[in-house]
């Protein structure tokens, strides 16, 4: 299978791998995906995820392969409706469902499909060798999976459309518009994202996904008082979890022995 995986402490590291192709993308890359992210979110003892691209590729993914000659084309009304469950198991949604935090540690390029894969992400760190394309237009398509709407929610609509137009984005552009949290030299990527990932999952678990949920669930609400109540109903649970009141005492106890 081209897709690695490796729990390191708390933190699982998921890379795609088709180093001879740029790891470019497959049906066997969503398959992949969705085995490991399905391990990592059973598995109680991961806290974080870092998502990356095998570094002999070059590329966190190139996209999709275009030497196929079936890429982006159907014949029929009858293909279509075969295809569809592909689309709705496609590596995104469980991405989209995933509760844990996901780090992608972007080194090199990030292209189409493995474009919008990082978007899918909660936290980008970009090697100064990356760069994001989406050049579908230029095929004749156009991003799918809810890509520029994806990126639109991190940029904003008219960064979002700039690169839908087929223009591409350096890493430095990148950190500079906020698609990246971090920019690193690349050779200290992996560093810096298993840093970041470990700093993540030193966390109470239950904190740091309830977090993620108020996030990603509150922008499709659409008023801030609706979304701040439910936040008193994740903030309330959390104050009864065995860790938060454990985390408490910790900090009471260091603050009496520091007075």
């Amino acid at each position: 299978m081209p897709v690695l995986y490796e729990k390191r402490g708390h933190v699982a590291l998921i890379t795609l791998s088709r180093p001879a192709a740029r790891n470019c993308w497959g049906v066997d890359f969503s398959e992949g995906l969705i085995e490991y992210f399905g391990v990592a979110e059973r598995d109680g003892d991961i806290h974080c995820v870092v998502l990356t691209g095998d570094e002999a590729g070059r590329a966190f993914s190139a996209g999709a392969d275009l030497k196929d000659t079936k890429t982006h084309t159907l014949d029929t009304m009858d293909d279509f409706f075969a295809e569809l469950p592909k689309w709705r198991s496609f590596a995104a949604r469980v991405l989209d469902h995933f509760p844990k935090p996901v780090i992608a540690a972007v080194n090199g390029y990030a292209i189409g499909v493995g474009c919008i894969l990082t978007y899918c992400c909660d936290l980008i760190i970009a090697s100064e060798l990356a760069e994001w394309r989406m050049p579908q237009t230029a095929l004749g398509i156009m991003p799918a999976y809810g890509g520029s709407v994806r990126l639109a929610r991190w940029v904003g609509k008219g960064q979002a459309m700039k690169l839908a137009m087929g223009f591409s984005l350096g890493a430095e552009e990148a950190y500079r518009i906020g698609l990246a949290q971090w920019l690193v030299p690349h050779e200290t990527l992996m560093e810096r994202a298993m840093a970041a990932a470990d700093h993540i999952a030193e966390a109470p678990t239950f904190a740091t996904q309830m977090a993620k949920e108020s996030l990603n669930r509150g922008l499709d609400i659409p008023n801030l008082e609706d979304a701040s109540w439910v936040d008193a109903y994740r903030f309330m649970a959390l104050s009864l979890t065995e860790e938060t009141k454990q985390r408490h005492e910790e900090w009471r106890d260091r603050k009496a022995k520091s007075t």
